[in-house]
């Protein structure tokens, strides 16, 4: 539970683990940039707070899958930093997760936006047109 003080994360954090890693590439899809910068960019946009320990390890994962490439840049009047800048393989991985993204987005939308099912009286879709299959591809 957060301090009385702060204010609440925006987001539950599984809704964060769904699309943390197609945000991070859409960040970095902006130009190159660095770690702190991307997480203060994720902040600014509005999904909260993403700490060091969630951030730095799923941008060495973008790395090792190719989906960004990184430099090492010296401080002018600070310590180094690591930059990292999308690559053909994460342009890819944006487009074609970020549709099926906004797919489920969508879909989860207009399941949520529904009469509530408390207070309906209307009779249930048959099953044939309800299944929700999680593994669908």
């Amino acid at each position: 539970m957060a301090p009385a003080d702060s204010p609440p994360e925006p987001w539950p954090a599984q809704w964060l683990r769904g699309v943390l890693d197609l945000a991070v590439l859409a960040v970095i899809a902006q130009g190159q940039t660095y770690g702190y910068r991307i997480g203060n960019d994720l902040r600014d946009l509005g999904l909260g707070t993403v700490k060091g320990g969630t951030l730095y390890p799923l941008l060495a994962r973008l790395e090792e899958t190719g989906a960004v490439a990184t430099t090492w840049r010296e401080g002018k009047s600070g310590p180094g930093r690591k930059w990292y800048e999308i690559t053909l393989t994460g342009r890819d991985r944006l487009l074609q997760e970020g549709a099926r993204w906004r797919t489920f987005a969508r879909l989860t939308s207009d399941l949520t936006d529904g009469p509530d099912t408390g207070t309906t009286s209307a009779a249930p879709a048959p099953a044939s047109t309800r299944t929700l299959d999680a593994g669908a591809q």
